[in-house]
């Protein structure tokens, strides 16, 4: 059995806009270029009011790093999908990407595609509500819909304080990580930003990028992960 090795980065980038109270999308875009990952996922990527225009410009994009946007945004605006937003490597390939409408007290959701690796990994990107229950009932769709996906990560904001109460929906077949503790940036104090990989899937490193730019360009750091996923094709 062969194994495919893939990072993957998980970013709440905050519109943009740093604790310096600037909207400065080139230094969010340095932010994740330092990264170094193959799939980065993004919340907050798009500005909240009227059209939802995106806090980072698609040309920015295309011109100052090595991804691509995976287009799951359903106007010709955004970059997202309630701010939910996907870059990749320029070369891998995506395909099956989902919208999802997830329930809650406020307006939530998620995006998931599968890469074209290890014969099909689903990656979930997610921003999670504010409530427990809420969020509790969001991870309950987001494994109904992978439920049938040999292998899944999922990655976001998941907002939950706690380091083992939450998670409930997603115990039989996940297993939920923090790389550490990422929010607030300027003093971090909980690991709000999770991965969850089903089984199968090794995470062989972790950790939060804690560079000097990471602490001010947004109010949450970046995580990311090295994962291994099994595969019986080459």
């Amino acid at each position: 059995m062969t194994k495919k090795t893939l990072r993957i980065a998980s970013y709440n980038i905050r519109k943009a806009r740093g604790l310096d109270q600037k909207r400065r999308p080139e230094r969010s875009l340095q932010v994740i270029n330092g990264l170094e990952a193959d799939v980065v996922v993004l919340q907050e990527a798009d500005k909240r009011l009227g059209q939802r225009h995106p806090a980072l410009p698609r040309a920015m994009i295309e011109a100052e790093t090595d991804f691509e946007l995976v287009e799951v945004c359903a106007n010709d605006i955004s970059l997202g999908w309630h701010g939910n937003a996907m870059l990749v490597r320029k070369g891998l390939g995506v395909r099956d990407i989902t919208r999802l409408d997830l329930p809650g007290f406020e307006p939530r959701g998620a995006v998931r595609m599968t890469l074209d690796i290890a014969g099909g990994v689903t990656v979930v990107a997610t921003h999670l509500g504010l409530l427990r229950r809420d969020r509790r009932a969001q991870l309950a769709v987001l494994a109904q819909a992978t439920a049938s996906d040999a292998h899944v990560i999922m990655a976001g904001d998941f907002n939950e304080w706690s380091p083992d109460k939450g998670f409930e929906p997603l115990s039989d077949r996940f297993e939920t990580c923090s790389p550490g503790r990422s929010f607030h940036a300027r003093r971090p104090m909980a690991a709000l930003d999770r991965f969850a990989l089903s089984h199968g899937i090794e995470m062989r490193d972790a950790g939060v990028e804690q560079g000097k730019l990471a602490r001010i360009a947004s109010d949450h750091l970046p995580i990311w992960s090295d994962v291994v996923v099994p595969s019986s094709t080459c």
